[in-house]
Order: structure tokens, then sequence, then C-alpha cells
């Protein structure tokens, strides 16, 4: 039986995923949910019963990352796991790694070596601080990037110390990137006809995603400070107390907080001497979001979302995750799917955020066991039967 493509988009492609724990599989999960024919390298080491990276295969969070994926068994620190690996690359599209800068040149599957093989591959590699350098041995890991990158230090409410954001946001932006470097080269090799080294890393995707408070400093040497709940620059907007829970309260521009005045019932506020300007909002903001607190606890939180947004006030309900899955509008977006399985096993997890008309992506299989699909894929690749036995003999695969 053949094996499922999420989607008709990238189907042509073929990926080799060597890559582990977060990063890396979320670059891939991009290309997989999209159809692309992606082979999950298991490592087959002599360790490889002890504690799996990335937590217990049939975890949530493994799960998650290895939807829409085949798995294959391969020992690369064997010579012989380094031939078949580079037999995969010769017919393959994209390789994608996270391994320390210096593992893949010591194993024989760096860029350069697989280049002279194949011109046309795209090698993807994703580390904690770059390929080169003088931190690129160090290992990566989010938090770290997080601190580093300048996150840690703008979140958080003022005073109580640096706070780390509740994802991996390093991680998870880092794949991201580096799938969208991938489809670059991808598109680019249509002309040039050959491939290219895409490389990123934890901490140069989280200074990217500072944007505006990297950039108040590179173009205004403003250093930006937590702020908590609060706006940096948008001011009223927070968090605010309702007689049942919180909300959040967005405005921006004059014209939206006289909009916001009228709905609390306090239009006096849109003209009071401290609060008349942008600036003067800023200057008095903690006294402002003190009076809106008041004012805010009269109602409910389904109340004052209904009302603030029929008076054109952005305003929303701040859900835990359970109460997020349960709102109308994300149950209408269809974003929590299943996953088909024939055992029968309870496997709902979130979906792509983008959609396309007509090559949508879609939980086609759920993740695969460990080397599930060994021979299938070697068969594939032109493997014979015979070799196929040797190689599980010698435990190659």
């Amino acid at each position: 039986m053949p094996f499922p493509h999420a989607s008709q988009a990238l189907s042509r492609f073929t990926v080799l995923d060597l890559t582990r724990v977060r990063s890396g599989p979320t670059c891939v999960r991009q290309l997989a949910d999209w159809g692309a024919n992606v082979i999950k390298i298991d490592a087959l080491l002599e360790d490889a019963g002890g504690e799996q990276l990335g937590g217990a295969r049939q975890g949530s969070d493994f799960q998650n990352l290895h939807r829409n994926k085949r798995a294959m068994t391969l020992n690369l620190k064997d010579p012989k796991g380094l031939d078949v690996f580079k037999r995969l690359a010769e017919q393959a599209d994209v390789v994608v790694e996270n391994f320390r800068p210096d593992v893949k040149a010591k194993l024989g599957i760096d860029y350069d070596s697989l280049r002279r093989i194949n011109p046309k591959i795209v090698y993807g590699s994703i580390s904690g601080f770059g390929q080169d350098g003088p931190y690129h041995k160090r290992p990566g890991f989010d938090q770290i990037a997080q601190g580093m990158g300048g996150l840690m230090s703008i979140t958080g409410a003022p005073g109580e110390g640096p706070m780390r954001v509740g994802i991996p946001v390093a991680d998870l932006t880092a794949g991201l990137f580096c799938a969208m470097g991938i489809l670059t080269a991808l598109l680019e090799r249509d002309v040039s006809g050959e491939g290219q080294w895409v490389q990123t890393s934890l901490l140069q995707a989280q200074i990217f995603m500072l944007d505006f408070q990297a950039s108040r400093w590179l173009m205004e040497k403003d250093v930006a400070k937590q702020a908590g709940n609060n706006h940096p620059t948008s001011i009223p907007t927070g968090v605010f107390k309702t007689s049942d829970g919180y909300i959040n309260i967005a405005t921006t521009g004059g014209r939206i907080w006289e909009r916001c005045a009228q709905a609390l019932g306090a239009p006096e506020l849109f003209n009071h001497p401290d609060y008349v300007t942008a600036p003067l909002r800023s200057k008095n903001r903690d006294a402002l979001n003190a009076t809106i607190d008041k004012l805010t606890q009269t109602k409910s939180a389904e109340t004052w979302v209904r009302e603030l947004n029929e008076a054109g006030v952005p305003c929303g309900p701040i859900y835990s995750i359970d109460q997020m899955f349960e709102d109308a509008q994300v149950k209408h977006l269809g974003i929590a799917q299943h996953v088909p399985n024939d055992e029968n096993r309870h496997i709902q997890l979130v979906g792509q955020p983008v959609t396309l008309s007509r090559t949508p992506s879609k939980m086609a299989a759920r993740p695969p066991e460990f080397g599930e699909q060994t021979e299938e894929v070697l068969a594939e690749f032109g493997f014979d039967k015979d070799e196929i036995a040797e190689l599980r003999q010698r435990k190659v695969v």
C-alpha cells in the first residue's frame, strides 16, 4: 500500500531527516505536512534503547513532531551504513540535520561531502549559534537562546527578573526559518540546477523574532525593558480583570481609544488632560490602567468581549489551553485534527495554520514506529532483498 502524502504540494521532493529533539523536526514537519516524501533516519546505535531525545515515541511531543513521515534505521557510524546513506542522498532532494557543527563532518555527511555525489542536494542545518564563530561548538538549547537573544530581558513584569517564554520559541522559529530557506533553495534550484547549504541557528532566529524591539535599539538606541502585559507603544493595551476572569483590550490610535472610553462607560477619559495624547497615556499608563481595571470588574469577561468588539475595540478572552480548543472560532478553523491509524489510537494534533485552496495539508499518517519502513524505503532506493538481508545481518539497519 503506497504511503499517503499529506498534500500534493511538495510530493515530488524526497527529504532525508537526520534531525532530533525539536528545532530540526519542526523544520521537517513543515515539509512532511505539505506532502514531501520524508524519511526519518532513526539512529541504530548501541545506546538506542536508552532515554530518547525528545521524549517517548508514543508521547504527545514526539507524535506532534513526526506525523506524516516514514522511518528507517541506519547506523551512520558503520562504514557500510555511511555507504547506504550516500546511496540515499544521491537520489534525495533535501537533507536536514541539527547536529553540532563538527559532528556531521566527523560522520562524513556534511554538505561538501554530499554535494560531491549530488550537486542538486539542498542541505538544511540548524545549530545553536551558527556553523562557525567563537560559540559554534557550544550545545544549543532554547532557553539559552532566549536569554542570549534578548527575549528574556523584555518578558515578564518589571522588577521581577528575566522570564522565559512559555513555548520553545527559538527552537520553533529556527525550524520554521530553516524550512523557508529550504523551500527558497528548491525554487532557486529550478533556475540554476544546483542545490545549496541552508543554515540557521537558534540564536539568529531568536534575534530576528525581536523584530521592532531590535530595530528600536539599532535605529534609535532605545533599549526595551520588561513591560509585563502592557504593550510597549500602544496604550492602553493590556490585561484587565473582569467579574469572573481576565480579558485583553488593545487600542491603537486616538479613534480606537475614543471608542474604548465610550464603550467602558467613561467617555470623560478620552479628553482627560492626563490621557488626551499618546505620549501622555504612556506617561500615565499605570493610573489609566488602574482606572480601566476598576471599570472592567463590573461585568463578566464574556460581556466585555461582546460589547467592546461591537464598539469596534479589539478585545478577547484569555483562555487556558483547554478553553481555547472549545472556542467556536477555533473549532470552525478545524486546526485540531485527528490522525488516522490502524491501531485505533487517539491521536489528535495541531494541523498547519496555512490553507492552500488546491493542495491543502492534512493528517495523512501517524508518526512511524522505530525503523518501521526500513525495508520499504531501501527497496524504493534500489536495494535488493539480498542487500537488505545482509545489512540487517551486519546490524547496519
